[in-house]
């Protein structure tokens, strides 16, 4: 049972996963599923200051960290005792691509000589880990909710709304990997 759980799963089977959790998290509680408001919850429970963005009940939310922790924890326990032996397979077109950009370590998940501890404190870290995260960050305040909130839970739930913003994140990523990354890479080559 082990080495079946270990291999890469189609992703079909892997969709089909994601998707029941939406009908899950409704018929449990009737709760929606995104983990970006989390953070929200988080700073809402720490923060002392009366700023009103952080002011409600957030203990109505705390399934929510719950929920959080135990994607932390399904990771940990999946990279440190069921990650697959084997290499990750990345296409070959794919690893000529970013070669030419001057990506060459494709042994982690992430690249390392873009996302590895020793690039933190230069600008290839600061544009990818810092600036990157504020975009995603602003991103997903700006609208309303993070990709797994609008692709999965809003799609499943018919919501326009989230029809518009999971459109303009393929958009955006599609417009990032083609015309800014090879910019970015040009600039601090």
């Amino acid at each position: 049972m082990l080495e079946i759980i270990r291999q890469p799963w189609p992703w079909y089977l892997a969709g089909i996963l994601i998707g029941l959790t939406v009908p899950a998290l409704l018929l449990l509680g009737n709760k929606t599923f995104g983990v970006s408001s989390s953070l929200r919850h988080i700073c809402a429970a720490c923060l002392p200051a009366k700023i009103p963005f952080f002011s409600y009940n957030w203990k109505k939310e705390i399934w929510n960290l719950f929920f959080v922790a135990g994607i932390l924890i399904g990771g940990y326990i999946g990279a440190q005792f069921l990650s697959n032996p084997e290499p990750i397979n990345i296409a070959a077109e794919t690893k000529a691509q970013l070669s030419a950009l001057g990506v060459k370590d494709f042994s982690g998940l992430m690249p390392l000589d873009l996302f590895g501890v020793d690039q933190i404190f230069t600008l290839k870290g600061f544009i990818f880990m810092v600036l990157g995260g504020f975009m995603v960050g602003f991103g997903t305040r700006y609208a309303g909710g993070c990709t797994s909130g609008h692709a999965i839970m809003g799609l499943s739930n018919l919501q326009i709304p989230s029809l518009i913003a999971t459109i303009c994140f393929m958009v955006g990523g599609f417009i990032s990997t083609w015309i800014f990354l090879p910019i970015i890479f040009k600039l601090i080559a």
